[in-house]
């Protein structure tokens, strides 16, 4: 019998000291993804609701638009296009240019910036697409969109008002600029439907939510099987000496 006898399982202090913190870590991770994951699914499922449901007026208070943001919303009233703003923007295809936030002056009397959509870099001046520029009363249909109370990241540039140059939607800056008093503190991003002259192309808002928090946890949870592999092999105990081959 001796030759089947087995040396016992001893766990040494540094590997164990270095994997139990480990793989607490990395399930820990992998928990918030999962957790992550839910909140995503629902933001998401929250979004196409508000996407799929019919167009509203736009609302009066912020916190109504925080409420209801992605929503279409329907206004009416005059474009002041001498007050053009330009957001730097690319289009699908990878071009470079502008979104147009133009401030509509709605018929009960508010002013709302309205992102009209994408326009290349040589269609900056206002004389080489006079067909997009209407005149009157007009009828725009949009998502309903918050700005952000500050830059976004710290990798966009500043804005500069003194170029008329915006890198991230400020909406209380882009109002001075304009000579706009007192704006919603609100947009909307104009939808697809075609402008006279085939500029500024609207339907520029980006949907689609990245939602990677499944791969990310199968990820964690995987690593942490792998260091309890690692940890038990590397602690195998070795068969004694009269059990070996010869």
């Amino acid at each position: 019998m001796g030759g089947l006898r087995m040396t016992a399982f001893r766990p040494r202090l540094v590997p164990t000291l270095f994997t139990v913190p480990g793989v607490l870590i990395l399930i820990a991770l992998g928990i918030w993804q999962v957790e992550r994951l839910h909140w995503k699914e629902g933001l998401i499922a929250q979004r196409d609701a508000a996407i799929a449901a019919a167009p509203v007026a736009p609302p009066q208070t912020l916190a109504e638009a925080r409420a209801g943001q992605f929503r279409h919303v329907a206004a009416e009233g005059a474009f002041r296009n001498d007050k053009e703003l330009f957001l730097a923007a690319s289009s699908e295809g990878g071009g470079s240019g502008y979104q147009v936030l133009t401030p509509l002056k709605m018929n009960d009397g508010r002013t709302l910036f309205v992102n009209r959509g994408f326009i290349p870099l040589e269609l900056k001046d206002r004389a080489r697409r006079e067909a997009g520029e209407p005149s009157g009363t007009v009828h725009i249909v949009g998502l309903l969109r918050v700005p952000p109370a500050e830059k976004p990241s710290f990798f966009l540039p500043d804005n500069r008002p003194d170029l008329n140059l915006w890198f991230w939607v400020d909406l209380p800056a882009m109002a001075r600029a304009a000579g706009i008093a007192d704006p919603a503190p609100f947009y909307i991003d104009a939808d697809k439907t075609a402008n006279p002259g085939g500029w500024p192309k609207g339907g520029v808002t980006l949907l689609e939510l990245p939602n990677d928090h499944l791969q990310y946890a199968i990820t964690w949870f995987s690593l942490a099987i792998a260091l309890i592999v690692i940890y038990v092999l590397y602690h195998r105990p070795e068969p004694p000496l009269d059990a070996r081959p010869r």
